[in-house]
């Protein structure tokens, strides 16, 4: 679909499922979209009344993004003060690996702080980065460009996605049948989109909703 002069508003129970939805309307990337976030998602009362998130987007036309390594100063200068608040007592520093920039929070005193800080699953360090892609966007720095990490957690995770993407994708080549993985959140199924190819004769899909939302692996379809 030709983006054009489009703007749209979308909807989601995370920023990141609002945006997804409003990218692949318009057929655009992160990188090619102004994105603005118009509510933040809020749980009601007993899981009633709850508010989404709302995000607007358009096609972005010349304007300039900060480099990631300037928006990490600013996200560590964020993350400072929000861990300040909550009590925390950790350290903050700026990392780059294989070009991703990372902003890692490191524990001084207290390991079970930092296991709070990643919840289970990691569901609080993506909730952490909700924060920081807010703050980000609101800033006016273009699409968040930097990730979270704590104690190391994601860079493990990220290695163990991408080796349980190639074993499924090996064992599709192997029985010839589709293997749908676990549920991820969008930044996991591109790695798991970027791993598969890799192995040649295959591909990969996005199926289901949020939070449900999982990649499918299957050999590729020769028309």
């Amino acid at each position: 679909m030709e983006a054009g002069g489009m703007e749209i508003e979308r909807s989601g129970g995370s920023v990141e499922e609002a945006i997804e939805a409003a990218l692949s309307e318009l057929g655009l990337s992160e990188q090619e979209a102004f994105i603005e976030i118009v509510q933040e998602p809020r749980s009601g009362f007993l899981g009633l009344r709850a508010v989404p998130a709302i995000v607007r987007v358009r096609p972005a036309q010349g304007r300039v993004e900060q480099a990631p390594e300037d928006q990490a100063e600013g996200v560590t200068v964020f993350l400072e003060g929000l861990l300040d608040a909550m009590g925390l007592d950790a350290d903050v520093e700026i990392n780059a690996l294989e070009g991703t920039t990372y902003v890692d929070v490191w524990g001084v005193q207290d390991d079970q702080d930092m296991g709070l800080l990643i919840g289970k699953h990691g569901h609080t360090l993506e909730a952490l980065q909700e924060l920081v892609r807010g703050h980000v966007q609101r800033a006016g720095a273009g699409p968040c460009r930097v990730l979270v990490d704590v104690e190391d957690y994601r860079k493990r995770r990220n290695k163990q996605i991408e080796a349980r993407a190639q074993d499924a994708g090996r064992q599709v080549k192997r029985s010839g049948k589709p293997i749908s993985l676990e549920p991820m959140n969008a930044y996991e199924r591109k790695i798991v989109h970027d791993a598969v190819p890799q192995l040649d004769g295959l591909e990969t899909a996005s199926e289901g909703e949020q939070p449900n939302r999982r990649v499918v692996i299957r050999r590729l379809r020769r028309g």
